[in-house]
């Protein structure tokens, strides 16, 4: 919070709280054409299933209207959203620029050991924590308002399946927290700090190309560029395992709901008393409900690097801007690395 907290309260602020207020008022109409497809879609299932030609004409023709709105819609969502990223990150790293070149701070980091590689915290880490950051807050919101408007279209079909999809969505997500959150926030720490030494030895190499070529110290080069290319192969190998295993579980967790809402639904539509186009429906608003409920669980991977970054930007401020605010929990002692 110390990180993004003046952004939004600083000089800056009209211009954040307008870009945010705009991208909200597109996820709201995005969201309500959303809904009107599903129903579209719904009513030209059932005038087929039914075999009425005018009904099923009439609903094509919406569904090409809401079309014609919707695309031009999410092309601007888009265009608003990455634009809003890249004017907070330009705002972002003028200001750690300006503390990281005041009073001499660049001197008192390099010098010491805590802070490893600012030039990409700089760089790198405050681009990923800005666009990320604007991605998770504007699909949380975004969940929020699919999670309102399809749990009332989910509810007037069936109350067994919202019921269902709460508990389902609830297990799932404690299972990821509990399974993969502390373990991969940890290997994406490392995976960081590893890469981002491994390219500081190369930059190094490049620097003193001459005082190396002079010395014929090519050898000892070598050597240290294969100790910190094999740590951050090592901890990568360790990574990718663990995020074999959130693949499975997310797999798992997505595609059997593939089939629960037919299965739920089956008795309904067989003895006649709920149309086939209301079936799709129900199947349409299930799987946005569900995408909305389950936002930990199909991003997880994504949100622990992002957790990692957020450190190593806290840290680099504390010292560079100066802050008093109390670190991360994951700050307040180093990250013993993983074990080999």
């Amino acid at each position: 919070m110390s990180v993004a907290r003046p952004y939004w309260t600083g000089d800056k602020k009209r211009t954040a709280w307008g870009l945010l207020a705009l991208l909200i008022g597109l996820m709201v109409l995005e969201t309500q054409l959303a809904v009107m497809l599903i129903d579209k879609s719904g009513e030209l299932t059932s005038a087929l299933a039914a075999k009425q030609a005018d009904r099923f004409w009439a609903a094509v023709r919406g569904s090409l209207l809401v079309l014609a709105f919707a695309v031009p819609v999410y092309a601007f969502y888009y265009f608003m959203r990455d634009a809003f990223s890249n004017h907070w990150r330009r705002w972002l790293t003028h200001r750690f620029l300006d503390g990281y070149l005041g009073d001499r701070k660049y001197y008192e980091i390099g010098t010491g050991n805590e802070i490893d590689n600012p030039d990409q915290r700089i760089s790198e880490d405050i681009n990923t924590f800005t666009g990320r950051s604007t991605h998770f807050l504007l699909i949380f919101l975004g969940s929020l308002m699919q999670l309102v408007a399809f749990s009332a279209v989910l509810w007037s079909i069936s109350h067994t399946l919202v019921a269902f999809l709460a508990a389902y969505a609830l297990l799932g997500t404690f299972g990821a927290l509990y399974f993969f959150g502390a373990p991969l926030i940890r290997l994406n720490f490392w995976q960081i700090r590893r890469e981002a030494d491994f390219r500081f030895g190369l930059m190094r190499l490049r620097e003193n190309a001459e005082s190396i070529a002079f010395y014929r110290g090519e050898p000892q080069e070598r050597a240290q560029l294969n100790r910190r290319f094999e740590a951050a192969f090592n901890n990568f190998s360790r990574l990718i395992k663990k995020q074999r295993s959130l693949n499975l579980y997310q797999r798992a967790f997505s595609q059997l709901t593939l089939v629960l809402p037919a299965i739920i639904l089956a008795n309904g539509v067989l003895s006649g008393e709920m149309e086939v186009g209301r079936a799709i429906q129900a199947a349409g608003a299930f799987a946005a409900v569900l995408a909305a409920v389950s936002l930990i669980v199909d991003n997880f991977e994504s949100l622990s690097r992002f957790v990692a970054g957020i450190d190593r930007l806290h840290v680099l401020s504390q010292v560079a801007l100066k802050t008093p605010a109390a670190p991360t929990p994951w700050a307040e002692k180093p990250v013993a690395p993983p074990a080999v």
